[in-house]
């Protein structure tokens, strides 16, 4: 990490927990530009020769920040993270969580606050494994939006030369474990390989490199049967404790590395750093088959193993099979291609453009002129300027969350909140003290909000109010003020010119920034399967047409039963307002009638829980359907497209001024023959990249920050 870091140009301080017994680890660190090592008991903050407890290390960070404080706390370990959690830490800390529980059975509710309390705290969330994020905001929401990859890292020891993949001839297969020794890890079980390969005709070496040897209370014999076989098992060779970089070498002398382990480890969240090493190394290794690995080595890999007549199948075969020998190598030197410093380095300088963005010459220049109307000082922005003060106001901002996120990380900006209890209910003392400090405002919906700060906002201020379908039919936006508006802004281009037919706004007044979607963090491999996946996020109200959606499901079901609907949303009789009407009710009951009793949709029809974990539930999914009567721009089918899903559209009015007029049909049996044609002609993976590129480019998070960052600097009409 420290090396990351200091490769993505970070000035980096690594604070030890404990005292330094050998410089092995220590002394390169030291030896880097821009790092610097700090050793609380080196300087006389901690007393003995033994590390930090949690809670002192949190005490000692603190210390350590106050002078001169980090713009980010790279911290690892939950116990530490939930005691920084609390302090003046929090809002900057870079969460690295591997010791989280690995099932739902082991997640209990302190668990879940736990983790809820550290996401709260954590601008990121470093996870080692896609499988680790996506369960982590399947469990604890809180993590969605900020949880990010950070794999294991594998940095070879200088001097040390990758095997060509040639297999082994003349000589004994050489087989090699390091690591602990213990039962789940089947390292028992590896010493009596060499012994059944013979039995096989293979001449055979395992040569086993560690020192700790695990007591098991559920198996009190293991330690010694484990120190019995290391020391005197047919063909084993104990190279005992060494450092990481000579066991490397010991690796890199031998031909297959084994990671074979129980079946209950098979659900682990976590990748093992020795697997990649071993790949670095030019080295195969076998190792279970999950998903995980399957996506990691290919589905054809020859050295995915289940049992101990596997183990001994699989290295019969490629010790025998030169051929096969290579493919496998090639296989592990790819996957590991991935996990170098060079790759961790530019994949955390992505992380820092996006959490500490440039600052813009446009918004200190709107700051200057604000400060030379009378607005007064502010604390220093970039180079000593002054930074533009932004005011958000409204009831609900959960549409304008990760824009607010970006605007309080920009150097140039200063964001306070005017967050309305209500849509009608606020303090109008709180509200004055933003018209009387900020030199813009954003009103989030035209409601009561816009309508009060349009009333009293101060000569000079600049006032954006962002319109929603939700009130272009509601009387507010007849009572605006539109001369002491400078822009309205609308998500597309139809509702924008509904907009200005609806209120006879001015045209200037009146401008598009579509809808933001996370495309990074939607940005995740598909699960196997998902291209007979259908996705619908949102099905109430009655105009979401979930029927139509199962009338394409029909169709395509008839000729391929793989096709499948998920549904991820809130359920009608959730929402008091829609249920109460009986239209909406006799709508929602028919169509759960028909999915009961259609012999094509039994089975073919799932219903998942609303939550925010959208990007890992869109994993499983490879079109998304919007049936829609109407929207003023529907977010899910951008979403789908940024998680490499293809969207399937219903022309509903101005979906074509968003969507490529490729992704529109005319009807439910269109919709079913494009996706049906799609998939036979194997076409499903070109035109999804078409579908992310087109969602990356026009909605962005990137691109749509960028018209924001305009907008409030004034240089966008």
């Amino acid at each position: 990490m420290v090396q990351s870091l200091a490769r993505a140009g970070c000035a980096v301080t690594l604070v030890l927990k404990a005292p330094v017994r050998t410089g092995r680890l220590v002394d390169p660190l030291r030896a880097l530009p821009g790092v610097t090592v700090r050793s609380p008991h080196a300087e006389g903050r901690v007393e003995g020769d033994r590390g930090m407890p949690a809670k002192q290390a949190a005490v000692v960070l603190t210390e350590i920040d106050a002078e001169d404080p980090f713009d980010l706390v790279v911290v690892r370990g939950r116990r530490l993270a939930g005691k920084l959690a609390a302090g003046p830490l929090a809002g900057r800390l870079w969460t690295y969580l591997t010791d989280v529980p690995q099932s739902a059975g082991e997640f209990d509710r302190a668990a879940k606050g736990e983790l809820r309390r550290i996401a709260d705290a954590s601008r990121m969330l470093l996870c080692q494994t896609e499988e680790l994020r996506s369960f982590l905001e399947s469990a604890v929401p809180a993590t969605a939006g900020k949880s990010v990859l950070f794999p294991p890292v594998v940095v070879l020891p200088d001097g040390l030369t990758p095997r060509g993949g040639e297999p082994p001839r003349g000589r004994a297969l050489r087989l090699v474990y390091t690591g602990k020794f213990a039962p789940r890890w089947n390292t028992y079980e590896m010493t009596g390989l060499p012994r059944m390969l013979a039995l096989r005709g293979v001449d055979a070496e395992l040569h086993m490199v560690g020192d700790k040897i695990h007591d098991d209370p559920k198996d009190p014999g293991f330690s010694t049967r484990m120190r019995t076989a290391l020391e005197s098992a047919q063909g084993v060779v104990w190279h005992g404790g060494h450092p990481r970089a000579e066991a490397m070498r010991l690796t890199a002398e031998c031909d297959v590395g084994l990671s074979w382990r129980h079946p209950e480890m098979d659900a682990s969240l976590e990748l093992s750093t020795k697997v990649l090493e071993c790949g670095a190394l030019g080295v195969p290794v076998l190792l279970n088959r999950t998903p995980m690995h399957e996506r990691l080595f290919g589905a054809d890999y020859p050295l995915f193993v289940a049992s101990e007549t596997d183990v001994v199948d699989a290295l019969t075969l490629i010790g025998k099979n030169p051929d096969l020998y290579a493919l496998a190598a090639e296989r592990c030197r790819a996957a590991a291609r991935d996990y170098t410093l060079d790759a961790a380095a530019e994949r955390l300088g992505a992380y820092l453009a996006q959490a500490f963005p440039d600052p813009s010459e446009a918004v200190l220049a709107a700051a200057r002129q604000a400060a030379a109307h009378g607005a007064g000082a502010a604390p220093a922005g970039a180079a000593g300027e002054r930074k533009l003060r932004v005011g958000v106001a409204g009831h609900d901002l959960k549409f304008f969350t990760r824009l607010l996120d970006y605007l309080r990380s920009r150097p140039d900006m200063e964001v306070r909140v005017d967050h309305w209890a209500a849509l009608k209910v606020h303090d109008p003392e709180r509200s004055r003290e933003l018209v009387e400090w900020a030199d813009v405002v954003v009103c989030e919906w035209c409601g009561p909000n816009a309508l009060w700060y349009a009333k009293h906002k101060r000569p000079g201020q600049r006032l954006l109010v962002r319109l929603h379908r939700f009130e272009l039919y509601a009387r507010w936006p007849q009572h605006l003020d539109i001369d002491a508006v400078d822009q309205v802004i609308c998500v597309s281009p139809h509702y924008a010119r509904l907009t200005r037919e609806t209120t006879g706004w001015p045209a200037h007044k009146v401008t598009v920034v579509p809808n933001w979607v996370d495309d990074r963090q939607l940005d995740r491999p598909k699960l196997a399967g998902a291209e007979h996946h259908l996705g619908m996020i949102g099905i109430a109200p009655s105009r979401k047409r979930l029927d139509l959606a199962l009338d394409a499901l029909e169709e395509l079901r008839r000729d391929d039963p793989r096709f499948t609907l998920f549904v991820k949303s809130k359920l009608p009789w959730e929402y008091w307002w829609i249920w109460q009407r009986d239209e909406e009710r006799a709508h929602y009951e028919q169509v759960f009638r028909r999915i009961r009793r259609s012999p094509l949709l039994a089975g073919g029809v799932v219903f998942d829980t609303y939550g925010r974990d959208v990007a890992a539930w869109l994993r499983r999914i490879g079109f998304v359907l919007s049936t829609s009567d109407d929207e003023s721009f529907h977010l899910a089918p951008a979403e789908g497209m940024a998680s490499g899903a293809i969207p399937v559209l219903l022309g509903w009015p101005g979906a074509d001024t968003i969507y490529d007029t490729r992704w529109i049909h005319a009807d439910a049996s269109a919709m079913a023959a494009s996706i049906a044609t799609t998939v036979r002609d194997g076409h499903w993976e070109a035109d999804r990249q078409v579908a992310r590129e087109q969602v990356t480019r026009a909605y962005g998070l990137a691109e749509v920050c960028r018209q924001w960052t305009e907008l409030l600097a004034g240089v966008r009409a």
